[in-house]
């Protein structure tokens, strides 16, 4: 039963880890955001630099994602088991602060991957807490699935590969994009809430007085009207349904909201994200100001979506000559629509069917200058390449590993056959006669 509980424990731990680190570092922009959530929820926003944020959200994810392969593969089993216990040792009072004071409403553990309140994170650390206290009390029944000789490759395979996946989705962007922005969402859909959708349900309470006591009463037992009424206060019992995109406007420059306008839109519209102009890279200016040329050229609308203020819009506009029209959107929201500052997303009847980069933007060369979107590459949604994106981390990750592992227990079998004792043979029944 101790064997049996310990490696229960391992394989959980190992699992949720393995999830864990592995979504941080698809999206280690999503995680930095996070990180600056928390920071300003301890009043700390002023010690966390964008680098520094970056940095500690790729070491975190790297961190967790060798945590949990270590712990699948029993390697250094003190010490991983150690560490992750140490680990929950501190997100556990944590995770109980989120849920009593509520300063953000999600922890960010699985990114946007798995979205859980506050209690259930709490919840999943006192689980992953006693896991973790079974295998630190008894690392040695943990069972092995590679020798310990061997164990230098998966530590280093695996410390490269999470970086590389941090790295490429830094540089590019995530290749799982778990966000309602994701490309084939349609954002007027993702603002829709169904009809028979929960609504969201308030309790009134009134302060009322008569001969100079003053007492409260809801709806249920309101009195008559020999109480004065002195105040009322409304509270939300129930959230009710929040539909996935919900705060999601275009403002001109003028004020006119242009929302509807850009999302009814049956043709294309090419929209340049940079939530904060003032910390934008402006190394492919040359580029957007060519898309833009050639939008205007086939009559696609062209808008930078922004939450910059006047003067950071003027200085982009001096250091790239930018002509285009700048908008004013939620810098949470832009930064949810792509993971790049700037980013360019393509819509076409409000339908996402491209989003770039600002290290990878589209070009268009002169022999497509004069062709539509729609015959262009860039003008048609790709297919679904969430399955091509999964076999390549299994061709990358995880069959090398497995054929690490079948290899190395071969090798520990056959060299176990090596060492066995040889019974000797039987004598012969007629040589033992004489």
């Amino acid at each position: 039963m101790k064997k049996l509980s310990v490696n229960i424990s391992r394989l959980l731990l190992a699992a949720v880890f393995i999830v864990s680190g592995f979504v941080k570092a698809v999206d280690p922009k999503g995680t930095q955001y996070k990180l600056e959530d928390y920071a300003g929820a301890l009043g700390l926003s002023a010690l966390l630099p964008d680098l520094a944020a970056v940095v500690i959200a790729v070491a975190l994810a790297a961190m967790e994602f060798c945590l949990g392969v270590f712990m699948l593969f029993a390697i250094r089993r003190r010490l991983t088991s150690r560490l992750m216990l140490l680990m929950l040792a501190v997100l556990t009072p944590l995770t109980l602060w989120l849920a009593l004071t509520n300063p953000i409403t999600d922890c960010g553990c699985f990114g946007d991957a798995i979205i859980l309140t506050n209690w259930q994170t709490f919840a999943k650390n006192v689980v992953l807490l006693l896991a973790a206290i079974i295998v630190v009390c008894w690392p040695g029944q943990m069972v092995r699935f590679i020798s310990h000789s061997n164990q230098w490759i998966v530590i280093n395979y695996t410390a490269l590969f999470i970086l590389a996946v941090a790295g490429w989705s830094l540089y590019y962007l995530p290749q799982f994009d778990f966000r309602p922005y994701h490309i084939g969402a349609n954002i007027r859909e993702g603002m829709v809430i169904p009809e028979n959708a929960e609504q969201p349900q308030f309790e009134t309470t009134f302060i009322l007085e008569k001969d100079g006591q003053q007492q409260e009463f809801t709806l249920e037992n309101y009195p008559d009207s020999t109480w004065t009424f002195i105040d009322s206060h409304t509270v939300q019992t129930r959230q009710g349904y929040v539909p996935p995109i919900h705060d999601f406007s275009i403002t001109t420059d003028e004020g006119i909201e242009i929302t509807d306008d850009v999302l009814a839109d049956s043709s294309y519209t090419m929209l340049l994200v940079a939530p904060h102009l003032e910390d934008a890279d402006d190394s492919a200016y040359d580029v957007i100001n060519e898309l833009y040329e050639y939008t205007r050229q086939h009559g696609y609308p062209f808008y930078c979506l922004t939450a910059s203020t006047e003067r950071g819009i003027d200085h982009w506009r001096d250091i790239t000559g930018a002509e285009y029209p700048f908008c004013n959107t939620d810098a949470t929201t832009l930064k949810t629509v792509i993971r790049s500052n700037p980013g360019l997303v393509l819509l076409k009847g409000g339908t996402v069917i491209g989003k770039w980069s600002h290290n990878n933007l589209p070009v268009i060369d002169e022999s497509q200058w004069q062709q539509p979107l729609d015959r262009l590459e860039i003008g048609r949604m790709p297919e679904n390449s969430a399955p091509a994106k999964v076999f390549q981390i299994v061709l990358w990750f995880v069959l090398p590993l497995l054929l690490l592992t079948i290899a190395d227990r071969l090798w520990a079998w056959s060299r176990w056959l090596r060492r066995k004792p040889k019974v000797p043979a039987a004598p012969d029944s007629e040589q033992t006669k004489c």
